[in-house]
């Protein structure tokens, strides 16, 4: 965040910078407030491109066998460009790499999720899906698995069949 932040005050100066070479160039002819302006569009664009680059910056960094199961745009009063193009401020991914499975229990599937946030730090949580029973539940201390694959202790949600994160790691094999 404060990376972005000095690239955006350095984008306007470099706008201001150059508005002042080419009115030096041009004999002082453009008028006073045009530097001043320049820099504040410059900088105005700078961070609407990295609030829409973010997203695609972070998916073509993530790791083979990581998958984004859903994503959630924004949109923001202050923001009124997001009300003609949401960005995406968040998104959920499962690491398909790791996905395991107990041959004494074919329908549940044990799976990294991942959670990214714009300026947040990523969050990890192992999530069981019960892949014939549309359900899924989130991992904690208490939870238990036995030698033939059942697992005692789990708070299960029930879910559609066309939800993300239970498609993403039921659909891959």
């Amino acid at each position: 965040m404060f990376v972005e932040l000095i690239a955006t005050f350095i984008a306007g100066i470099a706008a201001a910078g150059l508005v002042m070479l080419v009115n030096r160039t041009l004999g002082g002819r453009l008028p006073r407030w045009f530097a001043p302006v320049a820099a504040g569009a410059t900088m105005i664009a700078a961070t609407i491109y990295n609030e829409y680059g973010w997203y695609d910056r972070t998916r073509e960094a993530l790791p083979e066998g990581v998958v984004v199961a859903q994503t959630a745009e924004s949109k923001a009063l202050y923001r009124p460009w997001t009300y003609l193009v949401p960005f995406v401020e968040r998104f959920v991914a499962v690491d398909t790499a790791t996905l395991r499975e107990h041959s004494g229990q074919p329908g549940l599937k044990l799976a990294e999720v991942y959670f990214f946030g714009r300026w947040s730090a990523v969050n990890k949580l192992p999530v069981l899906a019960d892949c014939a029973g549309l359900r899924r539940a989130a991992l904690a201390d208490a939870i238990t698995f036995e030698d033939d694959g059942s697992v005692d202790g789990v708070a299960w949600v029930n879910v559609s069949a066309d939800d993300p994160v239970l498609s993403t790691i039921c659909g891959e094999a």
